[in-house]
C-alpha cells in the first residue's frame, strides 16, 4: 500500500533530518503536499517545471523560492539545484511530478541532494 503523498514529505524527506522543508507537486503546478511553512508560490514552481525542458534562463538569472533568489548551480532535464549563502534548493523530475526540497544551513547540502533524488528515483520507478 503506498504511503500518502503528505508522508512522502514528512518521513522520506523532512523526517530524516537531510530535508529541512519540502513539496511534491504535479507537472501542472498544482500542489500534491507540502511541509507546513515551505512558502512556495504556484509561479515559483511553474518556473522551476519550465527549467527542466529549458533550463537557460535558470542557468542565467537564477530562480526565486519563497520570494529568496538562488544561483543556479545544475539545471537539466532531471535535476535543478540551487544556492542562497548556506541554504539551498533540490528538484528532481519524476514523469508526473516534481520534488522539490529546501535545506537550511545546518544541513550539509550533499545530504539533501541524495534524499531528494532517492525518492524521485523511488517515485519514477512507481511511474509517478
Amino acid at each position: 500500500r503506498r504511503m500518502s503523498w503528505q508522508s512522502y514529505v514528512d518521513q522520506s524527506l523532512v523526517g530524516t533530518g537531510h530535508v529541512s522543508m519540502a513539496g511534491i507537486f504535479g507537472k501542472d503546478g498544482s500542489t500534491w503536499c507540502i511541509s507546513p511553512g515551505f512558502n512556495i508560490s504556484a509561479s515559483e514552481v511553474t518556473a522551476i517545471i519550465g527549467g527542466f525542458t529549458n533550463p537557460g534562463p535558470l542557468n542565467m538569472s537564477g530562480f526565486h523560492v519563497g520570494g529568496t533568489k538562488y544561483r543556479t548551480l545544475k539545471a537539466d532535464d532531471r535535476s535543478i539545484y540551487g544556492r542562497a549563502g548556506n541554504t539551498g534548493i533540490v528538484a528532481a523530475a519524476c514523469s508526473q511530478c516534481v520534488v522539490i526540497s529546501f535545506y537550511g544551513d545546518s544541513i550539509q547540502p550533499g545530504q539533501c541532494t541524495n534524499t531528494t533524488e532517492k525518492l524521485a528515483d523511488y517515485l519514477r520507478e512507481n511511474g509517478y
